[in-house]
């Protein structure tokens, strides 16, 4: 049960939590010390003058009882010695009346073991201890000490305490927190690797101070492993792209070969086939060449040529360029800028390019209406295109998203190599953004959420 609570407590639950539990050790201790000693002092002073009543109160050989000239001059004997001068005694009557001593009390004393206050009225004394015995034939008498060696003792010593623990609770905090900010600004730069590189910067590392302690070596091996996964990621990479260059140039070739067949042929029929021929080569070409796209983008190489401009300018150009291609496949494409928005950062022409691609899979996909919007909301900008076509099932959707991952059944008939939005995801990670499809009731909607810079 402990361990579960701990492994859910935070970097600052847990740092709260230890503050709390060590001030209040720290405070029950002081207080147990405080007590204990107010007790040990009291307990000496009673001893003290428990004694002093057994010397006052003795009896000598032959006594039955002792008189009361007897009694003071034994409290007067004690009142003048050094070892007992500071000790209070008062001899009462059986009628209450104060026979003699060297102090007189304000109230009352009860008889056994009493604390003493400054209001009980005995000149000089702030705190003590009394004992009242019985001294015979009604008779009480009453023996009085301090528990402060000097006035506003208690109080000095209660002000040493706060002094000296509240002086170990302030290093402790102090040291708490600065061990908690030393942690935090470390956990700190590990999070802003983790998300450089998500962005697609594979090259952020994490920072290493130098000092060879825990954290640096975690860092270093951190690194480490960000290292090998960097090179592995380039070696897959190197060989996609030389597996797509490769297979790029007699490609090429193959389709330059089908074009000349089709300017040749004169066979209507051969013609067809070498241009069906010619139109497969050049999905080839296209697929190739997309795929070649998305790896210079998941690469990061992009993020240098980040500038800043204007988003909503963007949006408004491309729409208006794309409209003639819409109407012209007999759709209505209309633009909604819902903010007014400051520069944005990023590549103006990648972003482009990821509205020409969405507006094209709504004219090949969609229904007679597509939407393009704008809006800027608590996460960033978001970019959407929407359309009234048939859409795409929530369970179809992640889908969608794989490279190749083509769905012909959801969106027509209509081919292609299904790698349309895995580029456009690619862009969206790039300028550290999300891609997400909806249920535009009926249609599709494609909402791109950058953060705002």
């Amino acid at each position: 049960m402990i361990k579960r609570a701990i492994r859910r407590l935070s970097l600052r639950g847990l740092t709260i939590a230890v503050l709390a539990l060590f001030l209040i050790a720290t405070v029950a201790t002081g207080i147990s010390i405080l007590a204990a000693n107010r007790v040990t002092v009291a307990r000496a002073v009673d001893r003290r003058i428990e004694a002093i009543a057994d010397l006052v109160l003795e009896r000598d050989a032959g006594e039955k009882r002792l008189p009361t000239p007897l009694l003071l001059a034994r409290i007067a004997t004690l009142s003048g010695q050094r070892d007992t001068g500071d000790i209070g005694l008062l001899l009462l009557g059986a009628d209450g009346r104060r026979l003699g001593g060297n102090i007189a009390p304000r109230s009352t004393l009860p008889m056994g073991r009493s604390d003493l206050r400054q209001r009980d009225g005995i000149i000089g004394l702030s705190h003590g201890r009394a004992l009242v015995r019985d001294a015979g034939e009604g008779r009480r008498l009453a023996v009085v000490a301090e528990t402060e060696p000097f006035d506003s003792h208690r109080a000095m010593r209660t002000r040493i305490y706060l002094t000296g623990f509240g002086s170990i609770i302030l290093i402790v905090v102090g040291g708490v927190i600065a061990f908690s900010m030393l942690v935090g600004r470390r956990i700190a730069d590990q999070r802003a690797t983790v998300e450089a590189i998500i962005a697609g910067n594979i090259r952020h590392r994490v920072p290493v101070t130098g000092s060879g302690d825990e954290f640096d070596r975690q860092a270093a091996a951190f690194n480490r492993m960000l290292d090998r996964i960097a090179e592995l990621m380039d070696a897959m990479r190197s060989q996609s792209n030389d597996i797509a260059h490769d297979l790029r140039t007699p490609l090429s070739r193959l389709r330059g070969q089908l074009a000349r067949m089709v300017e040749d042929a004169r066979d209507p029929a051969q013609a067809e086939r070498a241009g069906t021929a010619l139109a497969q080569c050049d999905a080839l070409l296209a697929m190739f060449a997309a795929l070649l796209r998305i790896a210079e983008i998941e690469a990061g190489h992009r993020q240098a040529g980040f500038a800043p401009f204007d988003l909503s300018a963007l949006v408004r150009d491309t729409g208006a360029m794309m409209i003639p291609v819409a109407e012209d496949a007999g759709h209505s494409l209309s633009i909604a800028i819902h903010a007014a928005l400051p520069d944005f950062v990023g590549d103006r022409q990648l972003l482009t390019q990821v509205l020409v691609n969405l507006i094209g899979n709504a004219i090949k996909y969609g229904g007679d209406r597509i939407t393009i919007s704008l809006d800027a909301g608590e996460e960033g900008v978001t970019l959407s295109v929407t359309d009234n076509g048939p859409g795409i099932a929530a369970e179809d959707r992640a889908h969608a998203l794989r490279r190749f991952g083509r769905l012909d059944t959801a969106r027509g008939a209509t081919g292609g190599h299904g790698l349309g939005l895995p580029l456009v995801e690619a862009i969206a990670r790039l300028h550290r953004g999300r891609l997400e499809l909806g249920d535009a009731a009926p249609g599709l909607v494609v909402s791109l959420i950058l953060p705002g810079r």
